[in-house]
């Protein structure tokens, strides 16, 4: 089998993954029999996909129930019973966005790969939630989506899901697929959509990021700390620069700044007083070109968001981190 997609499953209803599975029972151009399967892992949930559903395409679904352990663990559940040559990571309320989604990785495939990345399509809402609108996301280490991997390649380089994480987990799984590939390639074509769901948590809660940051820095210390293992020690400094230059640009975001908001503010800062203390070290060591660096490209970004200045110097700001850790 050249293709298998890996999807975890915890409460997703036979109507809410079903377009992803018709979507691929559309593609044309691929032999859909011989060529590619689903492998779907239930997350311990009382949520089971019918046999009536599963039965009724023209490619291969292994469906298993396993223990309850999170998106990660369940991820690497699919991964160790996939067989394919290539697998891709897919979100059981996501689909293909066009016909020719798997055309387009397999002509990918025919000049061999380790990791593919590729734009993808997100489906989202405007400022009254109701109106649709579609945005192509360009290539990023951020989502899972739009991603394909060679198995062997995952394999041979220990590249897993971190089981330990559950929210903001696709960075560390993207990201060293992408830093230890000797064949990475980028796509233009989008093929992926990332659908609308009311009830997903990520896109309609507001204060999304400001209760889950700190989620982010627990990802980027799982990462650091696997670059360190892997005696890639500039990559670690990077990573380490980046994320802290990220949490000053970030907490400098009017929402971070609203008094509203300010509890969440401090436990991030509380959170980020001992990730600097862990890798401080790191960030002094980073070369100043590797700084200016990763500021021009955290500034270009938040400028997007709506950062146009900074509310309180890098300097001073770590000071107070410094203050609240005893060191000055």
């Amino acid at each position: 089998m050249k293709l298998q997609i890996l999807v975890p499953q915890y409460k997703e209803p036979d109507n809410v993954i079903k377009p992803l599975l018709d979507s691929i029972a559309v593609q044309q151009n691929v032999d859909l029999k011989n060529e590619v399967g689903v492998i779907i892992c239930n997350d311990g949930s009382d949520v089971h996909l019918s046999d009536d559903l599963l039965k009724s395409y023209p490619f291969q679904i292994d469906y298993y129930l396993c223990d309850h352990a999170g998106v990660s663990a369940t991820r690497n559940a699919c991964l160790d019973r996939a067989t394919a040559e290539y697998v891709m990571f897919c979100d059981a309320d996501d689909m293909f966005m066009n016909v020719c989604g798997l055309w387009i990785i397999f002509r990918e495939i025919q000049t061999g790969f380790d990791t593919l990345n590729s734009c993808f399509v997100e489906e989202t809402r405007g400022p009254d939630r109701k109106e649709i609108q579609y945005i192509i996301r360009q290539m990023d280490c951020t989502f899972v989506h739009g991603k394909v991997h060679r198995r062997q390649y995952l394999i041979d380089n220990n590249i897993r899901w971190n089981d330990a994480l559950t929210i903001h987990e696709d960075s560390y799984f993207n990201i060293l697929c992408q830093q230890l590939a000797k064949n990475a390639k980028y796509c233009q074509s989008a093929f992926y959509l990332w659908r609308w769901r009311n009830d997903s948590v990520c896109r309609h809660d507001d204060k999304y990021i400001l209760k889950t940051y700190n989620n982010m820095l627990e990802s980027n210390t799982a990462l650091v700390k696997q670059f360190q293992r892997r005696s890639m020690p500039d990559h670690a400094r990077t990573y380490a620069t980046n994320m802290i230059y990220d949490a000053y640009f970030t907490l400098n975001k009017d929402e971070w700044i609203n008094q509203e908001n300010q509890d969440y503010r401090a436990a991030v800062e509380k959170r980020f007083a001992k990730y600097y203390e862990e890798f401080h070290t790191l960030f002094d060591e980073t070369p100043q070109e590797v700084k200016a660096r990763c500021v021009v490209g955290i500034k270009n970004r938040m400028f997007g968001e709506g950062l146009l200045m900074e509310h309180v110097t890098f300097e001073d700001w770590i000071n107070k981190i410094k203050t609240m850790l005893g060191r000055e």
